[in-house]
C-alpha cells in the first residue's frame, strides 16, 4: 500500500481527496494544527511538525493555504503568503532531514499565476508569471516546490480555476442570492472566469499522483471559456430564477473589497490541453452541465 500525506485535508478538495484515496486503497496521512490520534501534528508558523508522517511515505500533497477571499490587510496578505510558500519549504526541508523517500510532490497553485487580468490571451503553462500580489505566491510556491527535485522527488504544481462545489468556495456563496433574486454580474461581467468541477479537481490530482511519468505545471480548469456575465445567467437559469439587478459598478467592489476585488472584476482564459494530452478525461467540459450535477446533488442530499 503506497503512503500520501496531505496538508489541507479538511479543505473543499482535501475532504474529497481523502475518501476517493481511502477508497483507492491509499495509506492517507493527514496534517492537521490540532493535536488528534488520527493525525500528524504540525504548526508551520512554528517550523513544527510530527517526523513520524515522513517515515516510508511514497508522496505528499500541499493543498495548505488560507484563503483569499477575504480581504488583504498586510497582515493578511502575509498570511496568504506564508501558509502556502513557508509550509512548503517545512515540508522540504523535513523530507530532505529525514532523506525521506518522497517519490512524488504536488501542490496547490493558481491560475492567478498569470495575473489578475483581463487579456484575449489564453494562458498555457509555458507562459510566464504575473509579478502581482497573487502571481508572485504563485511563482513562489512553485519555486519552492521544485527543490524537491534536489532529493529526486517528482513535482507536479496545479495552477487552479474556481472549484465549483455547492458546499464551500464561490458556488456556496452565490447559490443564496441566486434563489433570492439577489444575483447580478460583477464590474464589466466581460472578465473571464476560469472555472472547474469539484469531481476534475480531485481526480486530477489523483491522475498526477498515480501517473509517475508526469511533472510540471498543469492547468486544472474545464474546457468552456466563460465571463462572469455568462456565469452568473447561467447559475440563475439552473436555479429557475432570473436576473434583475444590473451589475455592481467597479468602484463598488473597490471600496468594499479593497485589493482582493482584483480576484473577481478581472480574469483570463487558461488552456487545458496539457492535461488533456496526458491522458485525463473531464467529466464536465461545460457550465450548465456542471451545474445541473452539483445543484441536483445539494438538493437530493436534503
Amino acid at each position: 500500500m503506497k503512503s500520501v500525506l496531505i496538508s489541507g485535508a479538511t479543505g473543499l478538495i482535501g475532504q474529497k481527496l481523502v475518501q476517493k484515496l481511502k477508497a483507492k486503497s491509499w495509506e492517507v496521512r493527514i496534517l492537521s494544527r490540532k493535536q488528534n490520534e488520527n493525525h500528524f501534528y504540525w504548526n508551520p508558523e512554528n517550523s513544527e511538525i510530527d517526523e513520524k508522517a515522513f517515515k516510508n511515505l511514497d508522496a505528499i500533497i500541499h493543498l495548505a493555504g488560507a484563503p483569499i477571499s477575504k480581504r488583504w490587510t498586510n497582515s493578511y496578505k502575509k498570511e496568504l503568503y506564508e501558509s502556502r510558500v513557508n509550509s512548503a519549504e517545512l515540508l522540504f526541508e523535513t523530507a530532505r532531514k529525514l532523506n525521506a523517500p518522497v517519490q512524488t510532490f504536488i501542490t496547490a497553485s493558481g491560475v492567478n499565476y498569470y495575473g489578475t487580468q483581463t487579456s484575449d490571451i489564453v494562458y498555457e503553462e509555458t507562459d510566464p508569471f504575473t509579478d502581482d500580489f497573487l502571481g508572485r505566491i504563485c511563482f513562489d510556491l512553485e519555486e519552492t516546490a521544485k527543490k524537491f527535485e534536489n532529493i529526486g522527488t517528482r513535482v507536479c504544481a496545479v495552477r487552479t480555476a474556481a472549484v465549483l462545489s455547492p458546499d464551500g468556495g464561490m458556488l456556496k456563496e452565490l447559490i443564496p442570492l441566486a434563489k433570492n433574486l439577489l444575483l447580478s454580474p460583477l464590474g464589466s461581467g466581460q472578465q473571464f472566469l476560469p472555472w472547474i468541477h469539484l469531481e476534475d479537481m480531485v481526480n486530477i490530482y489523483i491522475h498526477l499522483l498515480e501517473n509517475e511519468n508526469l511533472s510540471g505545471a498543469f492547468n486544472a480548469s474545464a474546457t468552456e471559456r466563460i465571463t462572469n456575465k455568462e456565469f452568473t445567467f447561467a447559475l440563475a437559469e439552473s436555479l429557475d430564477k432570473k436576473v434583475f439587478l444590473p451589475a455592481v459598478p467597479k468602484f463598488v467592489l473597490k471600496t468594499i473589497l479593497g485589493e482582493m476585488s482584483s480576484i473577481i472584476l478581472e480574469g483570463s482564459a487558461v488552456s487545458n490541453l496539457k492535461i488533456k494530452d496526458s491522458g485525463f478525461e473531464f467529466q464536465f467540459e461545460e457550465l450548465k452541465p456542471a451545474l445541473k450535477d452539483l445543484l441536483h446533488k445539494k438538493t437530493a442530499e436534503k
